[in-house]
C-alpha cells in the first residue's frame, strides 16, 4: 500500500463502494420486475425509451459541444438506471438463462459512466455489456459494441440479440462485406450454432440504423472513412458516432492506438524498379549506410548510405537523377529488408504476400501496405509485384474513437495502462471485484538473459506440467517464434498442437 493510500484510502475501493447503493436499488426492484409478463417488460422499457428520446429532442438545439451533449444524456438517463438494469437482468434470465451478478451490475454502471471496467477472465464481460448497451440505447442514437474479431461480433450479436429483442431493441452485426440483423422469426437452416441461427442479411446502412451494432474496430473505422469519401448523403451508412463499448480496450485503444486505417486506390503500374532497388539495398551495411529505429518502425539512409547508393546506381546526385519519389521507393525497399520479417509480419501464400495481424496473429486477406511498401516486400521475396496504391483516406484508432460522444471499455488488464487511458482518452479505470474468491495464483514476471534461455525454461516448465497431466496453453508473438518453440517441444518428445496463421 502506498503512502497516499494509507492517508486517503484506496481510491478504487471507494469507487466500488460508491456503486453499492445503486446495485442495492436494482436488487430491490427485482421482485417487482419478476412479476411482470414478457409483454409488460417490453412495454415498460419502450415507454422509458420514448420518454428519453422526446426529452433529448427538446434539448437538441441547446447542446452543441460533445461534453454538453454527454452531460445532458447522463442527466436524462440517470433516473432510469436502476429500472432499466432490472428490466435487462430479467430479460437475460428469461431469454438466455443468465442472471447478472452484483459485480456485473457494477461493471454495467462503470461502462455507462464512460469508464473502463477491469474484469477478470470468466467474469462475463459479454453479459455486462448488455446493461450499458440497453441503457444507452434509450437515446435512440445507436450503440456500438466493439469486439476484437468477426467471430465474437457475430456470436455476441446472435446471442445477446435475444436479450435486446425481448426489450424491443434491434441488434445487428457487421462482418467484412456482410451485415446481419437479429430476427427472432428467421432461422438459417445452414447454420448449426444456435447462437447465430437468427441472423439474416441486411444492408450496411440498416445495420447502423439498429439500436445496437456489434463489429470490430476495423469495420467501424473503415466505414467511417468510406462515409467521408461519399459523394452524397445517400451513400453514407453510419449515423453520428454516439456511444461505444470497447471489448479488450487496452489492445484496441493502447496497443493499436496509432495503427492507421487506410483506404487506397491503384496508382502507377508496377515496374522493374522495385526489383532493382530491392537487389541494391541488400548491399548496404546496417549502422554505416542506414539506421534502424525499431520503436517508431523507421529506417533512415545515412549520408554515407546515400553516397553508397549513388555509386551503386552510377549517378552523382540521387535526388537530381531519380527524384524524391524514387528515393522514397529506395527507402521502402530498405524498410522491407530491415524491418519486415517473413512469418512474423507476413506470410507467402499462393504466391502472394499476406499480412499477419501483429495483435491477433490472424491473416489479413486482401489488405496491403500502402505507399509502395507492399511492392517492396513482393520484390524482396521474388513474387509477382502488383500495382502500387495511393492513400485516399486515413485515420488512426486513437483519433477515430475520440469522435464518439462517449466511450467505455472492458478488459482483464487495464490498471497497468490507467495513466495512459486518462491522458489520451480521459478514461478512468475501475477494477471490479470478482463474483467468487480468486483461486488462481498470478505469478510475477521471470526475466532471462537471452531468448534461448527463456525458451529452454518454457520447455522445461511444460515438460513438468505435462508429466502431471496438466494442459498448457502457450502464446507467442509471431509465427516464427511459434515454430521455434514447436521444434523445441518436438525435440523434447512433448506431444503438442500448433496453431498459427499459416
Amino acid at each position: 500500500m502506498t503512502l497516499f493510500e494509507k492517508l486517503f484510502g484506496d481510491p478504487n475501493a471507494k469507487e466500488v463502494k460508491r456503486l453499492e447503493p445503486k446495485v442495492a436499488e436494482i436488487n430491490h426492484l427485482e421482485e417487482r420486475i419478476q412479476k411482470l409478463s414478457d409483454k409488460q417488460i417490453k412495454e415498460r422499457y419502450q415507454e422509458i425509451k420514448s420518454q428519453v428520446t422526446k426529452e433529448l429532442e427538446k434539448d437538441k438545439n441547446k447542446t452543441e459541444d460533445k461534453e454538453s451533449l454527454r452531460k445532458v444524456e447522463l442527466d436524462l438517463i440517470a433516473p432510469h438506471i436502476a429500472e432499466v438494469f432490472a428490466l435487462t437482468r430479467e430479460a437475460a434470465k428469461r431469454t438466455i438463462g443468465q442472471r447478472h451478478y452484483d459485480v456485473q451490475l457494477m461493471g454495467g454502471l462503470v461502462l455507462h459512466e464512460g469508464k473502463i471496467a477491469e474484469m477478470r477472465t470468466g467474469e462475463g464481460k459479454t453479459l455486462v455489456a448488455t446493461l450499458a448497451a440497453s441503457l444507452n440505447a434509450l437515446a435512440g442514437k445507436g450503440v456500438h459494441v466493439v469486439t476484437v474479431n468477426d467471430y465474437l461480433a457475430r456470436r455476441d450479436a446472435g446471442w445477446m440479440g435475444r436479450v435486446y429483442n425481448f426489450l424491443g431493441l434491434t441488434t445487428s452485426t457487421i462482418i467484412h462485406d456482410n451485415a446481419l440483423l437479429f430476427d427472432a422469426d428467421y432461422t438459417d437452416e445452414d447454420v448449426m450454432d444456435e447462437k447465430t441461427q437468427h441472423l439474416r442479411k441486411i444492408t450496411r446502412k440498416e445495420a447502423y440504423d439498429a439500436d445496437i451494432t456489434y463489429g470490430t474496430n476495423n469495420e467501424f473505422g473503415f466505414d467511417y472513412l468510406r462515409d467521408n469519401m461519399a459523394q452524397n448523403y445517400e451513400q453514407m451508412v453510419q449515423r453520428p458516432l454516439h456511444y461505444a463499448i470497447v471489448d479488450e480496450v487496452d489492445s484496441i485503444l493502447i496497443d493499436e492506438a496509432r495503427t492507421p486505417l487506410i483506404i487506397s486506390a491503384p496508382a502507377e503500374e508496377a515496374t522493374e524498379k522495385y526489383y532493382e532497388f530491392s537487389r541494391l539495398v541488400k548491399q548496404l551495411t546496417p549502422e554505416k549506410d542506414f539506421l534502424v529505429d525499431e520503436k517508431i518502425h523507421a529506417v533512415t539512409l545515412t549520408d554515407e548510405g546515400i553516397s553508397h547508393m549513388e555509386r551503386l546506381l552510377g549517378v552523382e546526385n540521387i535526388y537530381e537523377a531519380y527524384g524524391i519519389q524514387n528515393v522514397h521507393h529506395i527507402e521502402q525497399a530498405l524498410k522491407a529488408q530491415a524491418l519486415f520479417k517473413k512469418d512474423r509480419d507476413y506470410v507467402i501464400k499462393d504466391g502472394e504476400i499476406v499480412i499477419v495481424d501483429e495483435f491477433t496473429g490472424r491473416l489479413m486477406q486482401g489488405r496491403r501496405y500502402s505507399e509502395g511498401l507492399h511492392q517492396a516486400i513482393e520484390a524482396k521475396e521474388g513474387v509477382q509485384i502488383k500495382q502500387e496504391s495511393i492513400t485516399l483516406a486515413t485515420i488512426s484508432f486513437q483519433n477515430y474513437f475520440r469522435l464518439y460522444i462517449k466511450i467505455a471499455g472492458m478488459t482483464g488488464t487495464a490498471v497497468t495502462e490507467a495513466e495512459e487511458f486518462h491522458k489520451i482518452y480521459k478514461l478512468n479505470v475501475v477494477v471490479m471485484p470478482t463474483n467468487r474468491p480468486m483461486i488462481r495464483e498470478d505469478l510475477g514476471d521471470v526475466i532471462f538473459k537471452n531468448e534461448k534461455a527463456k525458451f529452454m525454461a518454457v520447455v522445461e516448465d511444460i515438460k513438468e506440467r505435462n508429466a502431471k497431466g496438466q494442459p498448457v496453453l502457450v502464446g507467442t508473438v509471431s509465427i516464427e517464434k511459434n515454430e521455434i518453440l514447436a521444434d523445441l517441444l518436438k525435440r523434447a518428445g512433448i506431444k503438442h498442437e500448433v496453431l498459427n496463421a499459416k
